[in-house]
């Protein structure tokens, strides 16, 4: 562009003043074309690269949906923690899972839950409407804040509601000092 514009400005003055020379403009239509032709390569060579770019995005795109499938195989179970004066409890909505598929095990002062949730009806992608309730493996980890009374947990599942209780430990239990002065 700074070519045509140069010879273009170098133009103007002399058509104004005198009539341009023949060889003059020849110069600047050649000028031109070259312009043209060095226009019309980089803007091939843009739309391939923009082709490169595409498949590349495709292809990530590809990926990243492969490893968000494969980040969703199990799924993270929702819960609530809080605690009474004598236990921690747990507790989380397993709605559609069966007692038997819920796995419970305490590791040192660690509380993982794993269950799974089948779909019993097989509807085809296509015919959803909204698709938001998870299917499948699921599971949560948390690290117990006190120490808890192992063999005495309980697990009671009630109306799609998984409620687990965590009897604290004698030596967790706050016991206050009185202080006797002397």
């Amino acid at each position: 562009m700074r070519k045509i514009f140069k010879k273009l400005s170098g133009l103007s003055g002399k058509i104004t003043n005198k009539a341009a020379d023949n060889n003059e403009i020849d110069d600047f239509e050649e000028i031109s074309e070259e312009e043209e032709n060095e226009e019309y390569d980089a803007e091939e060579e843009e739309e391939i690269d923009e082709e490169e770019i595409d498949e590349e995005e495709i292809d990530e795109d590809e990926e990243e949906k492969e490893w968000l499938q494969n980040d969703f195989e199990e799924g993270q179970l929702s819960i609530d923690v809080y605690q009474t004066p004598d236990a921690i409890i747990v507790k989380s909505t397993i709605a559609g899972v069966k007692p038997e598929d819920i796995d419970i095990s305490i590791n040192n002062d660690m509380l993982t839950i794993r269950g799974r949730r089948e779909m019993y009806e097989k509807i085809k992608d296509e015919h959803y409407l909204y698709r938001e309730c998870y299917w499948g493996s699921f599971s949560r980890s948390i690290i117990l804040p006190l120490e808890i009374e192992a063999e005495k947990i309980e697990a009671v599942l009630e109306n799609g509601v998984l409620t687990v209780t965590l009897p604290k430990a004698k030596s967790a239990k706050e016991i206050s000092i009185k202080v006797l002065e002397k």
